[in-house]
């Protein structure tokens, strides 16, 4: 009588199992096909992400560089028109070039000034406020509404100056594309004196009309 019990039990638990293996095998079948599905996921995640960071990176060295541009295309102009203020010169035509390299200037920092990191921007604006603050002071002098002290050295000192902040926030750009090894926000030595001598004075010199 035991026998047939082991063996009816036996052949119950195979049956079970027979009719059971199916069962477990589709649920981990299932369970590696998510895991599959989950890592590739992640995988897809990873690289879009990886993606985004390229394209945002080419975004912001775009919108550095043509920031760059508009500053030293405004700042020559500005020299060019306090020259001319100084010797009187006719402004007509200097005037509208310095007005298309400002505003063309002001596009430009406004459309980096949404892609810039926190340490870029404050060099943005600063600078900004520099070059206008120079602005209205070369029309005041030419106006002959100019402050008791503000002579056209004075202006033209302070627009040699105004390189040394451009060199700030040059760098700090290239720390936030990663081309400089120093960390974002750690500014770069900027010159002690306006740097008349050397490339900065040649560019005004040049500004300068024979």
């Amino acid at each position: 009588m035991d026998n047939a019990w082991l063996a009816l039990a036996g052949t119950t638990i195979a049956v079970a199992g027979t009719l059971v293996a199916p069962i477990v095998s589709q649920r981990l079948l299932a369970h590696a096909e998510s895991d599959r599905h989950e890592r590739q996921e992640r995988a897809a995640d990873a690289q879009w992400v990886r993606e985004q960071r390229v394209v945002e990176l080419g975004k912001r060295r775009d919108c550095y560089v043509n920031a760059n541009s508009g500053y030293r295309r405004h700042r020559i102009e500005l020299m060019k028109y306090l020259w001319l203020v100084h010797k009187r010169g006719d402004t007509a035509e200097e005037r509208t070039a310095l007005e298309d390299a400002r505003h063309a200037m002001h596009a430009y920092f406004a459309e980096a000034q949404m892609v810039a990191s926190d340490s870029v921007l404050a060099e943005l604006d600063a600078l900004g406020q520099t070059l206008a603050h120079l602005y209205d002071r070369i029309m005041r002098l030419e106006e002959g509404d100019a402050a008791p002290d503000d002579s056209f050295e004075e202006i033209r000192t302070d627009l040699l100056r105004a390189n040394a902040q451009w060199v700030i926030m040059r760098g700090e750009m290239r720390a936030d594309l990663g081309v400089d090894s120093r960390p974002a926000g750690s500014s770069p030595t900027a010159p002690d004196s306006p740097a008349v001598t050397g490339a900065t004075a040649d560019g005004l010199r040049a500004a300068q009309p024979g």
